[in-house]
C-alpha cells in the first residue's frame, strides 16, 4: 500500500500531466495576467484568453497600465484554473514568461475571430459582433511565451492522501520541497 503524505507541505510532487495541462489550457477562457509596475509591485487582472499553438493571447486597450509595463519590461505571467471547465476544480497551471505585443493588421485579422469564437463557441452571433467590437484603434494583442509551468492538480494530492494514487503519478519533488523546505525546518527547530 503506498505511503500517504502526513501533511500538505510537498505539493511539488502533484503535477499537472502534460495532456491535461494542453486540455486546460486550451478549454479555458479566463486568466490572471500578471506584470510588475515600475515600483516592482506585482499587479494582476482577469482577462479572456485563448491558447494557440502553445502561446497565451490576450487583447487590451493600448492606454491600459498593464501594456506600458509589458512595454517597459515583458516579463509576466499567467494563471489558469481547471473552475468552471469539463476538468472539474483543484487543477491550477501558472505560465512564466515574456509578453510581446503586436499591433500589426495581419496579427489581429486572425486573432479577432478566432478569439471571438473561442469565447462565444455556440453562438455565431455574439461572437462575430465581439469581434467587430474588438477591432478599435487602440486595441492591441498580447502574446505570452512561455519559458516555465508551474503545476498542481488537486485530485491527485487527494487520492495519494487517500492511499488510492499509483505513486508513478507522483513526480520528483522540486527544490522548494527538498532543500527549501529542510531549510525552514531547521530554521524553526523542527528538523
Amino acid at each position: 500500500m503506498p505511503e500517504t503524505p502526513q501533511n500538505y507541505e510537498k505539493v511539488s510532487i502533484y503535477p499537472v500531466d502534460d495532456d491535461v495541462r494542453e486540455k486546460l489550457l486550451s478549454t479555458q477562457i479566463e486568466c490572471v495576467f500578471n506584470w510588475a509596475t515600475r515600483e516592482g509591485w506585482p499587479m494582476g487582472v482577469i482577462m479572456s484568453c485563448y491558447w494557440k499553438n502553445g502561446r497565451m493571447w490576450l487583447t487590451a486597450g493600448a492606454n491600459r497600465h498593464r501594456i506600458s509595463a509589458i512595454r517597459r519590461d515583458p516579463r509576466c505571467s499567467v494563471v489558469v484554473t481547471s473552475t468552471g471547465t469539463t476538468l472539474g476544480p483543484g487543477k491550477t497551471v501558472t505560465i512564466k514568461g515574456r509578453c510581446v505585443i503586436h499591433e500589426d493588421r495581419e496579427t489581429k485579422d486572425w486573432f479577432y475571430p478566432e478569439f471571438a469564437d473561442h469565447l462565444s463557441p455556440h453562438d455565431e452571433k455574439n461572437a462575430r459582433e465581439f469581434e467587430s467590437r474588438l477591432d478599435s484603434p487602440l486595441r492591441v494583442v498580447l502574446e505570452v511565451i512561455p519559458e516555465k509551468y508551474i503545476s498542481y492538480d488537486g485530485l491527485k494530492m487527494l487520492q495519494h492522501s487517500q492511499g488510492n494514487l499509483d505513486e508513478s503519478l507522483l513526480a520528483e519533488p522540486k527544490e522548494s520541497d527538498t532543500a527549501r523546505l529542510e531549510q525552514e525546518l531547521k530554521k524553526r527547530g523542527l528538523d
